[in-house]
Parts: C-alpha cells; structure tokens; sequence
C-alpha cells in the first residue's frame, strides 16, 4: 500500500499562510501586549537563553514540547498556561520559526496567537527589559516546558 503524496509547498508559502493566520507584533506592541496580560512563550533553546539572556516574565517552553505544553486537553500541558481565550506571543531567535510555531498553537484554539516579529534580538535591540537567564533548574523529575514564568 503506497501512500499518496501531497504536492509541495515552498517555505515562502508556509510562511505567507501562517503570518495570515497570526498577529505578529512589533517588539514594543509585544511588550505593551505582556503589560496587559499577555502571556510571553520564550521557543528558544536553554543554551540561546544562557547566552543572550531572557524577557523577564517570559515563560520558558521549548519549540520542541510547544504542542504538548499548549495542548488543551493534554496531559502534558503547562500549568501555567492560560486557557484559550489568552494571548499567547511567540519569540524565538530572529522571529522566524516563531511564525510557523504560533500558526499551530492557533490550531490547537488559540485565536490570539502571535509572535514577535525579530524576535529576541529585536526586542533587545529595542532597548525592551531583558536579563541574564536563571540558573537552570536541576530538578530530573520536571519535565522541559512545566516551570513557571522566569
């Protein structure tokens, strides 16, 4: 039995139907957004963290678990996430896999989904409150993505 193959999109596609399918926000309007209660998800890895620092208040979930730590229903989710009436923001690196990232999380429900356009360099190029990262939390049974906000 073969499966059947679906035509190929280029990523210049994917990224045009996702940013449709999101906010994205400036750095500033990310940060007006966080004031008002938005919540901040920090996608990058612990070693991008420990060296280029965090967003204070960010909450910390790796793009490897995002799905599992937002799934509504799943019995992995984040404690600490909102339900799907919160704005949920993105950043990543650059503000580029944050785009694909937040198309999903709207897929699981959440209509206010967004990203930070330039992400975390472009926050801190902004002159937006940043700080070094906590140490890490040594703690073998807390599974990636459950801590609270940093």
């Amino acid at each position: 039995m073969t499966a059947s193959r679906t035509a190929s999109r280029t990523l210049d596609a994917l990224l045009a139907e996702a940013e449709q399918r999101i906010a994205r926000h400036s750095p500033p309007d990310a940060f007006e957004a966080m004031k008002a209660g938005a919540l901040l998800i920090d996608v990058r890895p612990a070693d991008a963290r420990e060296r280029d620092g965090i967003v204070p208040g960010s909450l910390h979930i790796p793009r490897t678990v995002l799905e599992w730590r937002l799934a509504p229903d799943g019995a992995w989710r984040s404690p600490h996430v909102g339900d799907l009436d919160a704005q949920v923001i993105l950043i990543c690196d650059h503000g580029y896999s944050t785009i694909l990232a937040a198309a999903t999380v709207a897929d699981l429900g959440y209509e206010r989904a967004g990203d930070v356009i330039g992400g975390f360099e472009a926050w801190r190029d902004a002159g937006l409150p940043t700080k070094a990262a906590p140490l890490p939390r040594v703690d073998a049974r807390q599974l990636s993505g459950m801590a609270g906000p940093d």
